[in-house]
């Protein structure tokens, strides 16, 4: 599977590069990436491969310079001073959407449209802070529009919800998220998993861990698990303790 984030921005860019996660338009492609038919062409190469295409989907913020911005301010988070911004988050080369304009919504889930027609998924960005209605909306109008598309969701650790929901704002947990999306991040057992790799944790506590997941998730439940932290770390102990 191949994955790819296809739009950027120039104000207040970190770097020379600037960052993925600050969009300026969602319907364009980056022309320091190429053009939208080095995308299509990109997309048929792979797919000729036999392998699927997801694409990031960064629709929690975009660049201080988003092309929405001039066009409908209502769209965009205001402190109460009127100035756009975060509401959680000191990222400073993005400013928040405000999904209480329902019309933003529309835009959103055309620009869906858009992009379904060349891939077959999305990764989204820091879902959790994305009302779930609209996850629930847009799935179900991309479902008529284009079956079977594969829907992953960038979740939150267990630290950064409290962190959220204790500054007065909404974070969707994993299990709220499933309602949506097919794939979720192992996020809510990553500091497990550091401690199991430290040697601060059994491999007998850290499975009961997983398994409790079986519990508290839907049956048919999939976590992008990391992988390479369980290849390269947590594999040589259970050899090492199992004798080979």
């Amino acid at each position: 599977m191949a994955h790819a984030n296809i739009s950027s921005w120039t104000k207040n860019r970190k770097g020379s590069l600037g960052s993925p996660y600050a969009i300026s338009d969602y319907r364009a492609i980056n022309p320091e990436l190429g053009t939208m038919s080095d995308f299509v062409e990109l997309c048929n190469a792979i797919h000729d491969q036999g392998m699927k295409v997801i694409i990031d989907i960064v629709y929690n913020h975009t660049s201080p310079d988003s092309e929405l911005l001039s066009a409908h301010p209502d769209w965009f988070y205001h402190h109460s001073d009127g100035s756009l911004g975060n509401r959680v988050a000191d990222w400073s080369d993005i400013i928040d959407l405000d999904y209480q304009n329902h019309d933003l919504w529309q835009y959103q889930i055309d620009t869906l449209k858009k992009w379904a027609q060349y891939v077959d998924g999305f990764r989204c960005d820091v879902a959790p802070l994305v009302p779930l209605d609209f996850w629930l909306n847009a799935r179900e109008s991309l479902e008529e529009y284009k079956p079977g598309l594969i829907w992953l969701a960038e979740s939150n650790d267990p630290e950064f919800i409290k962190h959220v929901r204790d500054a007065g704002f909404d974070d969707l947990s994993d299990s709220e998220l499933y309602q949506a999306f097919d794939m979720v991040y192992d996020y809510d057992v990553l500091d497990d998993l550091h401690a199991t790799v430290a040697g601060n944790r059994s491999l007998g506590e850290f499975s009961r861990i997983l398994q409790r997941q079986d519990i508290i998730y839907p049956k048919n439940y999939v976590k992008m698990r990391f992988w390479k932290i369980m290849m390269f770390h947590v594999l040589p102990i259970i050899f090492q303790e199992i004798g080979h």
